[in-house]
C-alpha cells in the first residue's frame, strides 16, 4: 500500500536525507582526521540543522526513528507511517 503525503513533506525529507548524507561522510572524514577542528565544527553545525529538521517533520509527520530515538504521540503512532520504501 502506497500511502499518499501532502507535497511539502517531500521536500522536508529530502532535506534531512541530505543532511544525513553530510553528516554520514563528515563522519567518515573524521574518523580519519580527528584533529581538523573545522571538520569538527561542520559536523556540529549540520548536526544541529539536523536536530531542528527531524523535530519539524516529527511534529507535522509524527515519528522518524524507533527505541527511543523519537517520541511518540498518543494514541501510538508509530505504525502510521510513512515507512522508508513508501516515500
Amino acid at each position: 500500500m502506497h500511502k499518499q503525503l501532502p507535497k511539502e513533506f517531500y521536500p522536508l525529507m529530502q532535506e534531512l536525507q541530505a543532511v544525513d548524507f553530510v553528516l554520514l561522510e563528515l563522519t567518515l572524514y573524521l574518523d580519519t582526521h580527528p584533529n581538523d577542528q573545522e571538520a569538527v565544527q561542520q559536523f556540529n553545525q549540520f548536526a544541529q540543522v539536523r536536530q531542528q529538521l527531524k523535530y519539524q517533520v516529527e511534529q507535522i509527520y509524527g515519528p522518524l526513528l524507533q527505541y527511543g530515538n523519537s517520541f511518540s504521540g498518543f494514541p501510538w503512532n508509530w505504525n502510521d507511517g510513512p515507512w522508508p520504501w513508501q516515500i
